[in-house]
């Protein structure tokens, strides 16, 4: 194939050499009038285009033979041509960027919601329900649904932790609340923290919401943050600079044809794509990786149907306390007769007026919402706009040649095929780097592989690997392998309240480890943290996306 290719050059080399060699006074005496036409159409001077056709020895980058370009011309050109892909690389991009963060808003926007609206379920039934208990303890359960949206907007959450720790804390201070005739100091509440897993205070709402709330939120935030790595990978790829063989290949598809005073001739439909599968044989190579992300993203979604599915759970986690609060409201006397034996009778308060009467409970009327729909809507367009752009890197060259390109109808006689008004021989190549080792059209060394895009296929692979871990209800540790990671460290998403709250907590070595508080949770590795105590974030989505967040309006910043 290599063979056939040169010699095809060879003669049209040929040709042209014996072209100049004729003379033919009517060539020489051949008017530039229309390629001042569309030169000067572009911003141009038109002093530097000659009148007639004169010699083109002087030519850098289009073939030799009489010309209507001059070398100032030829560099004009060249650097418009290179401008022109530059910017059909970059609209064509920022199509697949928007459609990519309309989705990443939608999703967000429902997840977001279901929590709004769970939180604002409980705030309205619970004083009625629970008075004191309640009333004394607002700011617990908001904390609660703080760190949940923390945890799902991406900050460094061990979720079965946060669980097992607003559990003790509530314990302890409901237990209080209903026994304010007893002093029930550290050591007391430490031991009823070690005795919760026996007792199971909240019965099985804690174990109910735990393992369906890992799956749930690791499945929602896996699928948004999925959305913004693939738009972020598709914005720093689009920023990829063209090589100089690229530069020259574009300037002659482009306009060498207007030099050689053929205009009209639009390029061969294989011509175009042999320059821009060179020129965009790096791009070529993230579509392995492109297509393992999208393939993992439409996966996971069946993850937010059913029981444990992010539609059921993000909206009903107030059902869960409500349940584990009317247990513990339920079962006090019995709770109380069994944590005296296990941890002994405590003092009396001298400054109490007494045990706490029991109050008479409103009524909770507390439903699970039925599905709107919306999330199998957004589930059902998503799917079906992955789909549609599985190929996108692939699929590059032949959309740039047939909306951008103007190329020919057809490979006949009348396209230009880089040489000459004429028919296209070569066979077109493949996709990738390593297929473009015979390109006819761009000098592509597949030895030196771009960084930023290989980068960018890491980013696919860390996110896939995620996704996949989310699939399985496992929450893969993240790690931002971008080349601008640094610094991304600072800030993370974790307001100061929350952090210090946290960093508190941690810091009271002598209490009982909170995991003992909730039946089978095992106690974790303690979190590195940072000099103000706040966990470290995995490549929050907010700092992942900041340049795509940042376009979407005022709430985002």
């Amino acid at each position: 194939m290599a063979l056939r290719a040169r010699r095809w050059w060879l003669l049209c080399a040929a040709a042209a050499l014996v072209s100049c060699a004729r003379g033919d006074p009517a060539s020489k005496s051949r008017s530039c009038s229309e390629v001042r036409q569309i030169y000067g159409a572009k911003g141009f001077s038109l002093s530097d285009v000659p009148q007639a056709e004169i010699s083109g020895e002087h030519l850098r980058i289009c073939p030799h033979g009489y010309t209507c370009c001059t070398s100032e011309m030829e560099e004009n050109l060249a650097n418009r041509s290179r401008g022109e892909l530059e910017t059909a690389l970059r609209e064509s991009g920022r199509g697949l960027q928007a459609m990519l963060a309309t989705q990443l808003h939608s999703f967000d926007d429902h997840f977001q919601q279901l929590l709004n609206d769970s939180e604002r379920a409980l705030h309205a039934a619970f004083p009625g329900a629970f008075g004191p208990l309640y009333t004394q303890n607002t700011k617990a359960f908001s904390d609660l649904y703080a760190e949940l949206r923390l945890y799902y907007r991406g900050a460094n959450l061990h979720l079965e932790e946060t669980l097992a720790d607003f559990w003790a804390r509530l314990l302890e201070r409901l237990f209080r609340q209903l026994h304010p005739q007893l002093l029930l100091p550290d050591d007391y509440l430490d031991c009823l923290g070690k005795q919760a897993e026996a007792l199971r205070p909240f019965g099985e709402a804690p174990r109910e919401l735990r393992l369906r709330a890992t799956r749930a939120f690791v499945a929602a935030r896996a699928f948004v943050q999925g959305l913004g790595v693939a738009g972020d990978v598709v914005r720093r790829v689009a920023q990829v600079p063209l090589g100089p063989e690229c530069s020259r290949a574009v300037m002659k598809l482009l306009y060498c044809a207007h030099c050689l005073g053929v205009p009209g001739a639009r390029p061969c439909p294989d011509y175009c794509r042999n320059v821009l599968k060179g020129c965009l044989a790096n791009q070529a190579d993230l579509d392995a990786e492109w297509r393992n992300l999208l393939d993992s993203m439409v996966l996971i979604t069946d993850k937010f149907w059913g029981p444990s599915g992010a539609e059921s759970v993000l909206g009903g986690v107030h059902l869960w306390l409500a349940e584990a609060v009317s247990t513990l409201q339920d079962n006090r006397d019995s709770l109380t007769a069994k944590v005296i034996q296990g941890c002994g009778n405590p003092k009396v308060n001298p400054q109490s007026t007494g045990p706490e009467e029991k109050r008479r409970r409103g009524k909770l009327t507390l439903q699970e919402k039925p599905p709107s729909g919306t999330l199998a809507k957004l589930v059902s367009e998503a799917k079906a706009q992955l789909r549609d752009v599985q190929d996108f890197w692939i699929s590059l060259p032949g959309t740039l040649c047939s909306e951008k390109m103007a190329v020919s109808s057809g490979s006949d006689d009348r396209c230009w095929n880089g040489m000459a008004k004429g028919r296209y021989l070569p066979e077109v190549m493949g996709d990738g780097l390593a297929n473009q080792i015979n390109n006819p059209e761009v000098e592509v060394d597949i030895t030196k592989p771009d960084m930023t895009i290989r980068q960018q296929i890491m980013q696919l692979k860390i996110m896939t690997n995620r996704l996949r871990g989310a699939f399985s209800g496992n929450d893969v540790d993240f790690q931002d392998a971008s080349d601008d990671s640094s610094g991304s460290g600072s800030g993370g998403g974790c307001p100061e309240d929350v952090c210090g709250r946290r960093a508190g907590r941690k810091s009271s070595g002598s209490r009982t480890p909170l995991t003992h508080a909730l039946p089978g949770l095992s106690e974790r590795e303690g979190q590195k943290t940072t000099g103000a105590g706040c966990s470290r974030p995995q490549a929050s989505l907010l700092l992942l996306l900041s340049p795509v967040l940042a376009a979407a309006g005022p709430r985002w910043r």
